[in-house]
């Protein structure tokens, strides 16, 4: 009980302060609503975008597939913190210089606005189908598990289940719909400090129980009982074999760090753009130390449980309830609730934002009033968000969360971030090479994965059967040989789309050359020293690889 009191007391109280910075403006408009009124200082961007990041899908899916895979893993957080850097030095300073306010206004001006309604709409389309639904999914796993919410009620797990992703749901869209931008970026960062922690105290507890009570025993004792699981350098039949991440993995990072609406809309919102460096460098330097918390406790679970858990999404919430103090757990649970809270928000308020500015204003009603446009926003956020909340339980058997969640979202990510790509790069490539860009990638991508790819590990695995192979581990290996890793094949396919948008503009080039003008609606004077810090981070995470490489 004293647990769920903590709980309830911690959550109350974000919501409180969060609630009370709102209340700073008598009126909502869209750029107050959808950005915070471009007034997001360093700190409140880099917690906001360090929260955002920080959710249950990232927190029980990563060490659920540390608890599969191991260390190799880590390559999704520490390869974040070099995209973040690119994004820093390079992007952000031409979205604020175009006064953007979604990254498909972008598209926009540089093709047409047919360009950027289908950006939209793929956004919109992903955020819904996949990443909303993961999230409470995943977010429902931890708090059920961690509260053991089926004995608390009495009904069964996928009951409890239920319950937790409804609750969580109409929560996070109080928050955002209502709130805003600046309630979710208050309370990122009030949880971002809760959650930084709490989040360190599961490795340390859970390091003290392998150890009989010493931090430094126990990780001798799980170095030396799995030292395979200590090499940075994935091997086929893992998540992450280690050439993924020069080809796949990069452009993941780039496109989720530096063109996803979910994520950037953070750094739009900055009051200038050394502001807005200096929050995303922060950020940057804050990912490193993401292993600790969203890769150590899911190999410490391995060891604990002795690879016994029924499934490997369950490490981290049985990991925390096992071994970390029960007063504690209350307060981690809020705080890992805040996070739920967050990447949910983050998301819906992004499709709020595409949704309003870039189909609503644009498409249905041109002449709104901000107040009308911020009005069907909402609507549109609640009608989204209980469609998430019904595809949710269906994902329980989705496999490697993770994995899943990264897989699937290649059938948008890649397509757009070449036509930004291409969009920045090149003065004269025309629409029409765009709209064929962003709909050959999405068809090749779904046709490679959902067809290609069953169809010749079909065929491996039978002809295995007929050789009268049975091993586990040699019938992954198999199956990871038969065809290209999905990473490899977002990189095949960004080369390919990119080919394919250049031949069109050396045929068809636009008659005059794009060029980005300057809007003047906040200061683009860099920060000083992103040049020195950006390569330093950098160099800190090639040297983290090359001490863990085996």
């Amino acid at each position: 009980m004293i647990g769920i009191f903590s709980f309830l007391g911690f959550t109350i109280l974000v919501a409180v302060i969060s609630y009370l910075a709102t209340r700073t403006t008598d009126e909502q408009t869209s750029d107050g609503y959808f950005l915070g009124g471009r007034s997001l200082t360093a700190g409140v961007i880099a917690g906001s975008l360090l929260l955002t990041n920080l959710s249950t899908e990232q927190i029980v899916g990563l060490n659920g597939s540390a608890y599969t895979d191991g260390l190799s893993v880590m390559a999704w957080e520490t390869l974040a913190a070099i995209a973040i850097v690119v994004t820093a030095i390079f992007l952000l300073p031409r979205y604020l210089k175009g006064g953007l306010t979604t990254i498909p206004q972008f598209l926009a001006k540089r093709f047409d606005v047919t360009t950027k309604t289908i950006t939209s709409g793929l956004f919109l389309t992903g955020y819904v189908v996949v990443l909303l639904p993961v999230i409470l999914y995943s977010g429902s796993v931890a708090i059920s598990g961690m509260f053991d919410v089926p004995t608390l009620l009495g009904v069964s797990d996928s009951t409890a289940l239920v319950i937790c992703i409804w609750g969580i749901g109409l929560i996070g869209s109080v928050y955002a719909v209502f709130g805003g931008l600046k309630a979710v970026a208050v309370s990122d960062s009030i949880n971002a400090v809760g959650l930084l922690i709490g989040g360190l105290l599961i490795p340390i507890f859970g390091l003290m129980a392998i150890g009989d009570g010493s931090v430094f025993g126990g990780l001798d004792i799980l170095v030396s009982a799995n030292p395979e699981r200590f090499d940075s350098t994935g091997n086929t039949g893992q998540e992450v074999p280690f050439a993924t991440i020069f080809t796949g993995m990069m452009l993941v990072q780039l496109f989720y760090w530096g063109t996803n609406q979910q994520i950037i809309q953070r750094a739009l919102g900055a009051k200038n753009l050394a502001e807005g460096q200096k929050g995303l460098l922060l950020a940057s330097f804050l990912k490193i130390l993401g292993p600790l918390i969203l890769v150590l406790p899911g190999m410490i679970a391995y060891h604990y449980f002795d690879g016994g858990l029924a499934s490997s999404d369950l490490a981290y919430p049985e990991l925390v309830r096992a071994v970390l103090p029960k007063p504690l757990v209350g307060f981690f649970a809020a705080v890992l609730f805040g996070a739920i809270l967050s990447s949910f928000n983050s998301v819906l308020n992004s499709s709020v934002t595409l949704f309003g500015i870039d189909i609503y204003k644009q498409h249905i009603n041109p002449e709104a009033p901000e107040t009308t446009v911020v009005k069907y926003g909402k609507i549109f956020g609640i009608c989204l968000a209980l469609a998430a909340m019904f595809i949710a339980p269906l994902i329980a058997n989705a496999g490697s969360l993770f994995n899943y969640l990264q897989e699937i979202n290649g059938i948008y990510s890649i397509p757009i971030f070449t036509i930004i790509v291409v969009g920045y790069l090149t003065k004269r490539v025309p629409a029409i090479a765009a709209k064929v860009g962003i709909l050959s990638g999405s068809a090749l991508y779904i046709i490679s994965q959902f067809w290609l790819k069953n169809k010749f590990v079909d065929a491996a695995l039978a002809d295995a059967n007929a050789k009268g192979i049975t091993d586990p581990m040699q019938l992954k290996l198999i199956e990871a040989d038969a065809y290209p890793h999905f990473l490899h094949i977002m990189a095949i396919l960004f080369v390919t789309n990119i080919v394919i948008m250049l031949i069109i503009g050396a045929i068809k080039p636009k008659k005059e050359p794009f060029v980005l003008e300057y809007t003047d609606q906040v200061s683009i004077t860099p920060y000083k020293y992103v040049n020195q810090a950006g390569i330093a981070i950098c160099c800190i995470v090639i040297g983290i690889y090359v001490f863990f490489a085996k």
